[in-house]
């Protein structure tokens, strides 16, 4: 039984960084992508970013690219969420997830696609 705990969330002016972690125990995630989804106020989930197992492959969404950046650690199993510039509609609570590694990436934009899911943590953007 694997259990993903996100942490790093908060209130920050526009403009600002946040660093969110997830640390993975039960289990090891190491043979699993990770990735990070977002969900604001009468919105559905939306993808943000994923990771491939090696730590050698990422995708992000149009929306954060270039200002977010995804990392892990599998010796730590943690996964990584680096958010600088920081906008008022990157307010929402940040979900990392944990899918199973697949021939292709496709797999990691869609929520249904991650078995195991944190709990969240906020994060507010000032503008």
């Amino acid at each position: 039984q694997g259990h993903l705990v996100e942490s790093g969330g908060g209130l920050v002016q526009a403009g600002g960084s946040l660093r969110l972690s997830c640390a993975a125990s039960g289990r090891t995630f190491s043979a699993y992508a990770l990735g990070w989804f977002r969900q604001a106020p009468g919105k559905e989930r939306e993808f943000v970013a994923a990771i491939n197992w090696t730590g050698g492959s990422t995708y992000y969404s149009d929306s954060v690219k270039g200002r977010f950046t995804i990392s892990r650690d599998n010796v730590k199993n943690t996964v990584y969420l680096q958010m600088n510039s920081l906008k008022a509609e990157d307010t929402a609570v940040y979900y990392c997830g944990a899918a199973p590694t697949r021939p292709s990436a496709r797999h990691l934009y869609t929520s249904t696609s991650y078995d195991y899911w944190g709990q969240g943590t906020q994060v507010t953007v000032s503008s």
